[in-house]
Parts: C-alpha cells; sequence; structure tokens
C-alpha cells in the first residue's frame, strides 16, 4: 500500500458514497472506464457519465445514465469522481472536483498526481490514486 491508498478513503468511497461521476467514461464498452461504471451500478452506485462528447447536440447516455461534458453541468450533488484520464491530465478533473463539493476524488490505476493529491487533501477532500475500484473490493 502506498500513502495515497488510504484505507480509510478506500472504505468511504466504497462503502458511503453512492454517487460517482466517471470522467472519461463513453457509450464504448471496450473501454475500462465501461466496465469499471457497469460494476459500480451492479454495487449499487449511481454513476454520472463525464464526457466531452456530452456537449453534442445527441448529448450522451450510458449504462442508461444522462452524461455531462463537465463536472460543472452536473445538475445534483456528486460524491465521488472518478477519473480515467492519464495522468498529465487528471490533476484538473481532482480541482474540479474540489469545486463542486464532491466528497471524494479516485484517480485509477496508473493515474498518479501527487500535487493534485496534496492540494484535494488540503481542501479536506478524500482522495486515492493508482487502483482500482474491482481491485479494492476483490480485497475484501
Amino acid at each position: 500500500m502506498t500513502s495515497w491508498q488510504d484505507p480509510e478513503s478506500v472504505r468511504l468511497m466504497l462503502d458511503d458514497l453512492e454517487t460517482w461521476a466517471v470522467v472519461g467514461l463513453s457509450g464504448d464498452p471496450s473501454r475500462t472506464a465501461y466496465s469499471i461504471a457497469e460494476l459500480l451500478q451492479q454495487r449499487g452506485k449511481r454513476i454520472v457519465p463525464i464526457h466531452p462528447s456530452a456537449a453534442g447536440p445527441e448529448g450522451l447516455t450510458v449504462l442508461g445514465e444522462q452524461g455531462y461534458a463537465s463536472l460543472a453541468d452536473v445538475p445534483f450533488p456528486i460524491d465521488v469522481v472518478d477519473v480515467f484520464r492519464r495522468s498529465e491530465a487528471a490533476g484538473e478533473f481532482a480541482d474540479q472536483a474540489v469545486a463542486v463539493g464532491a466528497k471524494a476524488v479516485w484517480f485509477q490505476l496508473g493515474v498518479v498526481d501527487e500535487a493534485a493529491l496534496e492540494r484535494t487533501t488540503a481542501a479536506g477532500v478524500a482522495m486515492v490514486m493508482d487502483t482500482c475500484p474491482a481491485i479494492e473490493w476483490r480485497k475484501r
């Protein structure tokens, strides 16, 4: 375990938080974001697709849920922002998560931004990086 995979933060997100905005979720079932969003739904979580294509005239619906172009566009509270973006692009989504009042941020496997972790946790928002809900649920 690394310092950015705090067991209490993982437990909070998996057990207590319900609404997960999934950044990078599109309607492509071959993408990892899609299969993880499906798993989140199976575990009773509400998913909120966040993808630039949601801004288009046809919008975006994934796994039965309305998508939004940005976190700021979501008209209801978000508990967890789950980020499927490269490390160099992920930090801005942690900052946006804090700005919209999310309770937690989850950076997926291989996504690490220590500066974003410092900013996010300093703002009182739980954060984990470089792991996946599927991996963490299997550990239990």
